[in-house]
């Protein structure tokens, strides 16, 4: 149930940032340019027309009469650049200026919420580490939604909090699920479940160096069903823990901390 849940979360989280992304996408392109008529009066003419590309693609996106990030952009020339550099560059046989290229950002703020945007979208998709993908989409959501960088990168932005049963709801004694991976900075609670009482206890022969098993294990026990022990774990590596009452009876289990 709780890596369902779990699933469950991260497949919301992603439909969210889709869902925002594509109705930032919608406001931009609702964003109206200036009129292509004056562009095209107020252009400087060198002997050269200005959009003489191939595929004609800059002078469709101002007939079209919108923009991109239309809350990042500042100044532009007329039509993206001016007439002299882009047809330089055009005889000399240089590429041609991107749009990114003729964008002025209002503030140097929003230009790294801008690039911090498209660097966690790049890692969300190209990273094989599911820590790495969890923690982009998460800034990555945070951005699309407004929140400042400084907010979505603040340590434990990305935090999240995994649930363990002690004791099945059949009244076995096991704890529900028995072997759960999170990634460092993430928090673990464990509940009371069914066939208490309880306690969470850490193998020192099976935890990773330089952690005490006295800083992480309970102290007592858990004897009413709802109560909760919640630790967050900070040092990756693989970790064993067991229920003393019940260690006899098979109750044991695994974390993994990426």
């Amino acid at each position: 149930d709780s890596a369902k849940d779990s699933n469950l979360k991260q497949e919301i989280m992603i439909k969210t940032l889709f869902l925002v992304v594509g109705l930032l996408a919608g406001h931009i392109a609702a964003a109206p340019v200036e009129d292509a008529a004056a562009a095209e009066r107020n252009a400087p003419s060198h002997g050269h027309e200005l959009f003489e590309t191939p595929d004609n693609s800059a002078s469709v996106a101002v007939q079209r009469g919108r923009e991109l990030f239309p809350m990042l952009i500042g100044t532009k020339c007329a039509r993206f650049c001016s007439e002299a550099r882009f047809c330089s560059d055009r005889d000399s046989g240089k590429p041609m200026m991107s749009v990114s290229d003729a964008i002025v950002v209002k503030g140097p703020g929003k230009a790294l919420e801008m690039l911090a945007l498209n660097d966690n979208l790049n890692t969300l998709v190209q990273s094989d580490s599911m820590c790495t993908r969890r923690h982009a989409m998460a800034r990555a959501a945070g951005l699309a939604a407004g929140l400042a960088l400084a907010q979505v990168n603040a340590p434990g932005y990305a935090a999240e909090t995994k649930m363990v049963k002690m004791g099945a709801d059949s009244g076995q004694l096991v704890f529900v699920p028995d072997e759960i991976t999170i990634c460092k900075g993430d928090t673990v609670t464990w509940v009371n479940n069914k066939g208490g009482p309880h306690n969470v206890v850490f193998d020192e022969e099976a935890v990773p160096d330089g952690v005490k098993v006295e800083a992480i294990s309970m102290d007592g026990l858990l004897g009413d069903e709802g109560e909760t022990f919640s630790k967050k774990f900070d040092t990756a590596g693989s970790y064993a823990y067991y229920c003393e009452p019940h260690r006899g009876a098979g109750m044991n289990a695994n974390l993994v901390v990426q």
